[in-house]
């Protein structure tokens, strides 16, 4: 598209990542990210929206085995702008920075959210649009954009809502075309050492033999002594 800005020749807006180091077990858990955007930015959910340039709050708020649930708050974290379904993706590398990643738009028109990634992680959130709006970015960018037909109005709707992805020609596709799976890796056997061999045997008996000998040598001398006693006497 002939209005697309060309890869690298830079984003009309500059994320700026400024993270709390985490005071507490839950900063960890919740990921939370203080993000300053330089210029306007679409952003899906419940409350979805263009969020002017400024400084935000994102936490993840809910866990789930293959969902997770981000809001995104003012700089004071008084308000909740937009609750947002995301999808787990995988990424080869983390980084030690945070990662904001933008589709990208006709000149003049705001970035769209696409996914966050917290730093020291190859596991990131892939933000999820409703289908209406899912099929326009699709078409727009000319990427896969993951969408839930379920109109999100409020954040208990998230939990539970299908979500698919669409193509650039605006057609559902498997989520597993759009978010990478982690590579299978092999899980080595453990290793097993060879025991010795334990042999119960039993001690090995003396022959008698020798002692029968012994006997019958001291008996036949007691005969030829009482015989040699009896002759004298008699």
């Amino acid at each position: 598209m002939t209005l697309l800005k060309g890869l690298g020749m830079g984003l009309c807006i500059t994320v700026f990542c400024v993270l709390a180091a985490p005071k507490a077990t839950a900063d960890d858990w919740n990921r939370k990210t203080v993000i300053t955007f330089s210029g306007p930015v679409e952003v899906p959910g419940v409350g979805a929206q263009i969020l002017p340039a400024g400084t935000y709050v994102f936490k993840i708020v809910e866990f789930d085995s293959n969902r997770h649930i981000v809001q995104i708050f003012n700089q004071d974290e008084t308000h909740v702008y937009t609750t947002i379904l995301a999808i787990p993706n995988y990424r080869l590398e983390a980084t030690e920075k945070t990662t904001i990643t933008f589709r990208e738009r006709p000149a003049g028109e705001p970035e769209a959210l696409r996914a966050w990634f917290y730093p020291g992680r190859t596991w990131g959130e892939e933000f999820v649009y409703d289908r209406p709006r899912a099929i326009q970015l699709a078409k727009e960018t000319n990427q896969y954009v993951l969408s839930t037909p379920v109109s999100p109005e409020s954040p208990e709707v998230l939990k539970t809502a299908p979500v698919e992805a669409i193509s650039p020609a605006g057609e559902p596709v498997e989520v597993a075309q759009v978010v990478g799976a982690p590579p299978v890796t092999a899980v080595a056997a453990p290793v097993v050492t060879p025991q010795p061999e334990l042999v119960a045997s039993l001690p090995k008996t003396a022959s008698y033999l020798p002692l029968i000998g012994l006997v019958g040598l001291l008996m036949l001398s007691g005969g030829i002594a009482l015989s040699v006693l009896l002759k004298r006497k008699a």
